[in-house]
């Protein structure tokens, strides 16, 4: 009896540590760090909460990369949008590498999964860069024209006669102009402080031929030095221009041109910043310490984005910065001008980025969580994308369940009809079972999918699996005269090398699909193997202890009840 007692002993704190585990846990909210909210204990995958799925590629279209670089880049692309992951506080997300070009992102419960696409998809490149001041690409621009004409030829470009020329600022807004807005030193959006009203740049009295300056002729002055504006319907045509190999070919040395990361409004009229800046920046974002929290600027309401920089970004910063006060530095993301602000004293390691007034106070947060994290190697492509809405999760999760039930309810008649007293202790076993099961799930949080569900239901079967081997071998065991208590110790020990091959092999088995496999793959063999180490101590620990329990409580003579 002493043996027994050890035995409920350590199956009862087993059961109390499962329930436990099962317990709803508080985590931070990611919407607001500084509360907490309760979750369930079990984690559920992207075929039950609902998600995205995404596998992601380097991109290299020319096929440059080296597999040595390519592998680089993957490892690297792999910790970054990790990072990005856990910044932006989704639960248990999935992140792995699949062969050797492949990265698999899946996320379960998010509820806008545009917001996560950009922000796994964003390169988030940092760059800060002097706006150039010299006529240098005004001087080139006749040679780009010719080249223009010459590639595109004369008969596709659109002819715009002299007198059509493009409004200037006075007529957009009735002849008055507005105020220039002078950006700060931390980062302001660069506005429109004129358009001169003659319009199109280098127009002689309207005599040369507008359909021989095709790029010239659609470049508006900004009245500030390094910009210029194109309308917004032109805005495709000039970009086509700038893409030709002859035009990059004649941008004159040292020198790059870059677009506006949004449109800017002037009245009705709708225009994209273009940019001439230096090749060369100032800093870049791999010298970035930390960034955000976004916040609001309380003049203008515009979100803006703090940063820090290393010690040696701050020497780098400071430097550069100190030479050219009073100059426009551009603020350069993937590309694209964030904002180009005057440069009004020397900055060091403190410095803030200012949205575009048309940039939401979310685009801030996401820009902060992407520059902490750090920019990809290289720009990555997304090859695959699927979501899945939380209603089909819901409608699976119910599946499961009815299965479950029907396929318990089922073991349970027929065990409990077949076996008798023998089979109430096996339903009783499974009972423990399930609880061991979920509680280790909930423990080693584990993540719970559809496949898992059935690799669940799947493991109650060799549950009571391994119970039939043992009352079989009881049976045979009593069937040969033997008494009851040798017939149980007989039935156990001869049982066991069966159970042990089984378990064993699909053990096994299930080891090989989550090395291999991925998402609900692996959600399937995580299950199975629980499952399995859960019934095959329930069969031969739990279910003897009931054994034991019951014929102590019986005389020697009485026959089982199998």
């Amino acid at each position: 009896m002493q043996t027994a007692r050890n035995r409920i002993l350590i199956i009862l704190g087993l059961l109390a540590l499962s329930a436990w585990s099962l317990l709803p846990r508080s985590v931070p909210d990611p919407q607001d760090p500084t509360r907490e909210t309760e979750v369930s204990a079990i984690n559920f995958g992207l075929d039950l909460a609902g998600g995205m799925h995404l596998a992601v590629e380097i991109d290299d279209p020319d096929g440059t990369l080296t597999d040595e670089t390519r592998a680089d880049a993957i490892d690297r692309t792999l910790t970054t949008i990790r990072n990005r992951i856990d910044e932006f506080g989704v639960r248990e997300p999935t992140i792995q590498r699949v062969g050797s070009d492949r990265i698999i992102v899946e996320l379960a419960g998010i509820d806008d999964p545009e917001r996560a696409t950009q922000i796994v998809e964003r390169t988030a490149f940092l760059e800060f860069k002097l706006v150039r001041e010299d006529d240098n690409f005004r001087d080139a621009l006749p040679r780009i024209d010719r080249a223009i004409v010459s590639v595109v030829g004369v008969e596709e470009l659109a002819p715009a006669p002299v007198e059509e020329v493009a409004p200037g600022l006075d007529d957009l807004l009735g002849g008055a102009q507005p105020d220039s807005v002078v950006a700060d030193t931390a980062a302001a959006e660069l506005a429109v402080d004129t358009i001169q009203s003659d319009g199109l740049i280098g127009q002689d009295d309207g005599q040369a031929e507008p359909e021989r300056r095709p790029l010239t002729g659609l470049l508006l002055e900004s009245g500030l030095p390094g910009m210029f504006l194109i309308a917004e319907q032109d805005f495709p045509t000039v970009e086509r221009y700038l893409a030709l190999d002859t035009v990059v070919a004649l941008i004159p040395r040292a020198t790059e041109l870059r677009w506006g990361a949004l449109p800017t409004s002037v009245g009705s009229a709708s225009y994209r910043e273009l940019y001439v800046l230096n090749e060369d920046p100032l800093l870049t974002g791999d010298r970035l310490a930390d960034a955000g929290p976004a916040a609001r600027d309380p003049n203008f309401n515009t979100p803006y984005v703090p940063f820090e920089t290393t010690r040696q970004g701050a020497r780098i910063f400071e430097r550069g910065t100190s030479r050219n006060v009073g100059r426009y530095m551009a603020i350069v993301l993937d590309g694209r001008v964030q904002s180009a602000p005057t440069i009004n004293e020397t900055l060091s390691r403190r410095a803030q980025i200012t949205m575009g007034s048309g940039s939401s106070f979310q685009e801030a947060q996401d820009l902060a969580l992407v520059l902490r994290a750090g920019a990809l190697p290289m720009p990555i492509k997304i090859v695959e994308r699927r979501t899945v809405s939380p209603s089909l999760g819901q409608d699976a999760i119910d599946a499961g369940k009815l299965a479950g039930i029907i396929g318990i309810v089922g073991v349970v008649l027929i065990m409990a009809f077949y076996y008798r007293t023998a089979g109430v202790m096996a339903i009783i076993a499974l009972a423990g079972y399930l609880l061991f099961v979920l509680g280790a799930l909930a423990g080693l949080q584990a993540t719970l999918t559809l496949p898992g569900i059935a690799g669940l239901i799947l493991s109650i079967g060799m549950a009571v699996d391994a119970n039939v081997l043992i009352f079989e071998r009881i049976r045979e065991e009593s069937d040969a005269g033997k008494t009851p208590r040798t017939a149980v110790e007989n039935g156990f020990a001869e049982a066991l090398s069966a159970i042990v091959d089984a378990n064993l092999t699909t053990l096994i088995t299930a080891g090989i699909l989550y090395q291999f496999g991925t998402g609900p793959v692996r959600g399937f063999a995580v299950t199975l193997s629980i499952g399995i180490m859960a019934s095959f101590f329930t069969a031969l620990f739990v279910t003897r202890t009931l054994f034991l329990i019951y014929l102590e409580r019986r005389s020697p003579a009485d026959p089982l009840s199998i």
